[in-house]
Formats: structure tokens, sequence, C-alpha cells
């Protein structure tokens, strides 16, 4: 298992995120601890979190992960061996969203506070903010990069149009380049990543990190009919792949499964890490056994025939 350079970045990074969005959600702390160590000891290092984690959940502010993170680092220690990356500009509360200068300063400070740590190593932008220019953006970024408190930048949820504007202006002004990508991406949704802003990806050199990359655990193989979605917390969030097209891809995984005795979920990920513009697709895991199970994906090496029978099954309609 080799690292893999993050775009043109500083940053290498084994070729699977572990996504924090589970943390503070569907994972306590103490469960989060275990699945941190049991990442970390496996020998990956790359980290996501979001200021907005986990919000949405009764009860929570956000900022949950971020906490849990900062806590498992101050428990362990091994800061450096770790590759730590986080988002802003999501909805925190009244006048806490977007990426202006002024937000922006504020939010990497509570960030910074919640993670306990002196930089973070990967900033994100989590969506667009089209109220504020891209010059006031990426100028805020280099002043957090010149105060040591951020090394590399990324965006999320960019349009191509808008990445390739940012790009452009980074490369004109000397300003700080968006080094990854952060898109929906998974076997079931191909269409939003693949066409324009992966050809930018490709062109620009932005690493790609790309979320829900087991479609909400649809890809397992764990959902095969509606009656499978009762009683589980992500149940609502893959009814729309319970059909035909969904069933279709699923049982492509199955039988590719088969012959590299594997699990559909790892075929799944085998998948996107043989994507040339993949650098390293987000997955979450809940306890040690689904864990493991995500981890062991990173050593499949898909044949050109079982590239192909997958492309083929969840070719985009």
């Amino acid at each position: 298992m080799e690292k893999r350079q993050l775009g043109q970045s500083s940053l290498h990074v084994y070729p699977i995120t572990f996504g924090g969005n589970v943390f503070g959600w569907t994972a306590n702390e103490a469960a989060s601890f275990k699945l941190l160590d049991g990442f970390v000891g496996a020998g990956f290092n790359f980290i996501d979190s979001a200021d907005v984690y986990s919000r949405w959940h009764p009860g929570n502010k956000g900022g949950e992960s971020e906490e849990i993170i900062g806590n498992w680092l101050k428990a362990r220690g091994g800061r450096d061996k770790v590759v730590i990356a986080t988002k802003l500009g999501m909805d925190m509360g009244p006048g806490m969203k977007g990426l202006s200068r002024k937000y922006m300063m504020e939010a990497v400070e509570a960030s910074l506070r919640r993670l306990k740590t002196d930089y973070i190593d990967l900033y994100q932008s989590h969506r667009d903010d089209p109220e504020t220019p891209l010059e006031e953006t990426l100028s805020a970024y280099a002043d957090l990069i010149k105060a040591g408190k951020v090394r590399e930048i990324g965006a999320s949820n960019y349009s191509a149009p808008r990445l390739a504007e940012a790009l452009k202006l980074s490369a004109e002004k000397g300003l700080p380049r968006y080094q990854s990508l952060q898109p929906l991406y998974s076997l079931v949704e191909r269409q939003e990543f693949e066409g324009a802003l992966e050809d930018v990806c490709l062109k620009e050199k932005v690493g790609v990190i790309g979320f829900y990359s087991l479609a909400s655990g649809f890809l397992t193989g764990k959902y095969r009919s509606k009656a499978d979605m009762e009683g589980r917390t992500r149940g609502p969030r893959v009814e729309k792949y319970i059909n035909d097209y969904g069933f279709g891809v699923i049982a492509a995984l199955d039988d590719v499964a088969k012959r590299y005795n594997a699990k559909p979920g790892q075929i799944a990920m085998a998948w996107l890490m043989a994507r040339p513009s993949v650098t390293a697709p987000i997955a979450s895991a809940t306890n040690g056994e689904q864990l493991a199970e995500l981890l062991k994906s990173a050593d499949i090496q898909l044949d050109a025939a079982a590239i192909q029978q997958i492309d083929a099954a969840s070719k985009p309609r």
C-alpha cells in the first residue's frame, strides 16, 4: 500500500479517507476512539471532518466530530503521523456560514480549538459561496497558511466552472490553489462528477476525495429490499437506489466479489481507487468489523475485465 500525493500539495495520504461524519452521531466518543485507533493502527493516516458534523443530530450543535478527533489526538499523541482535514462554510447558526474573510478567521479558530491542534493539514471550503468573491476567500486562505494555521486547501461541492475559475485566479494572483475536490461520487452517483468536473481535476492535477463512496451503505449489499431499510439510521438515504438500476450494480459487485473472495463494498471501493482521478475515497464505519472490511479494500487490484463489468452495470442513466 503506497501513499498518494494529494493534488500538487505537500500532503501524502494512504488510499482511503476515514469519514468523520459518524463521530458524535452514530458512533459515540468511546466507539470513535476505537475506530480511529484501528484505522491508524492499520497504517492509514487521512481523517476527514467538518465543523458542521453532526449538527443534524438531535441535541447536537455542530463541532462534535472535531471535538472527538481533538480529544483523541490529545489522548494518543502522534499529531504528525496523521493528516487531518476539516471543512467550513455550512450553516453553523446565525451569522456563521459562508466564505467571507471575517467568518473564515472566526471559523478556523473554532475548529483549531475543537481539534486541539495548532494547524489543519487540509482546510476545505465545504461548498461554494457565490456571495463572496473567490479572491477574498483565497486571500484569506493565504493569510491562514502564512500564519501556519493551515497547510493546504481544498474545495467540496464545487461545480466545474467555479473550480476552474478558482484555479485560474490562484495561478494569476499567486494565491493558494485548491489541491483537492470533495464531490459526491460512487458507483450509483457517477453523473455529478464524471464529465466536466473530473476533466478539470485531471487537467489541473486536483486530488479527488469523493464522499458517500458506498452510497450510505447501499453498495455493501445490506439493502436488497425496502424491508432492509426499516429501523436503520441511513435507511431513508438509500431508498432512491432501491430499483432495477441499483440492484443491477449490486449484482455486478456480487459477481466480481466472488472472483476476488471479497465483499461487494470492498469491490465498490476498489473500483473508486482504480480511477485515475481519485486519490483517496471517503468512507465511514461504525464498528470494528465494518472498519476491517473497509480497509481490506485497499489491497484489491481489479483487473480490466472486472472494471469493465462494473462500468457497464453502473453507467449513468
